[in-house]
């Protein structure tokens, strides 16, 4: 009985020791079977162990460089084709599942063939490929990427610039988001030359 406390103190402190002995490197993860699948060799800019000797302050992460502009500041006011300046908010602070509040926006820039015309290039450049030359679903990724919509379809003639607008953005069903690739400006552009095809024109 006393020789079994004895070996259990011994026990105790050898991993109270142990314990203590292992908290003295923060950084050292002991023996590593495949160290690079934990630490990662390139610079990630999002996890850091050790200082970044060759970038400013030890970071791998750096700074936006001057001029930079946040895309939620993007400008607000374009110079339409008679050169007026149209003001108004060209981001909206609706998320991906907001699709019914999108269906109430407005088209902030003003129909006129040459905003047509731009739009319908945007289109060719971004849509097309799905979408097909008129928006009847059969562009040639549609042949693999089923169920891209016919936009003189029934279910999609009534469908708003609005819609178009969020859509473009956030992306859905299987169409995947495009606000980084279109500025939003581009996309109310899209908007007007897709009431052509809605139409069938």
């Amino acid at each position: 009985m006393k020789n079994s406390k004895i070996y259990f103190k011994l026990v105790l402190s050898g991993f109270l020791g142990l314990a203590l002995f292992s908290c003295d490197k923060k950084n050292d993860t002991g023996l590593e079977f495949a160290p690079n699948m934990y630490n990662s060799i390139g610079y990630e800019s999002q996890t850091q162990i050790e200082k970044n000797g060759i970038n400013p302050n030890g970071m791998n992460m750096r700074y936006p460089v001057d001029g930079t502009i946040s895309r939620r500041k993007y400008k607000t006011s374009f110079v339409q084709d008679d050169s007026t300046v149209v003001n108004d908010l060209m981001i909206y602070g609706l998320g991906k599942d907001d699709l019914a509040i999108a269906e109430n926006l407005k088209n902030p820039i003003p129909w006129s063939e040459a905003a047509e015309d731009e739009g319908k290039v945007l289109y060719e450049r971004n849509c097309m490929h799905c979408h097909g030359v008129k928006g009847a679903g059969d562009g040639k990724v549609a042949a693999k990427y089923k169920g891209v919509p016919n936009y003189a379809a029934d279910a999609y003639k009534d469908m708003t610039m609005g819609h178009v607008f969020h859509v473009i953005t956030f992306g859905r069903n299987r169409m995947w988001p495009h606000g980084a690739q279109v500025l939003p400006e581009e996309r109310w552009k899209i908007a007007h030359y897709l009431q052509r095809l809605q139409i069938g024109g």
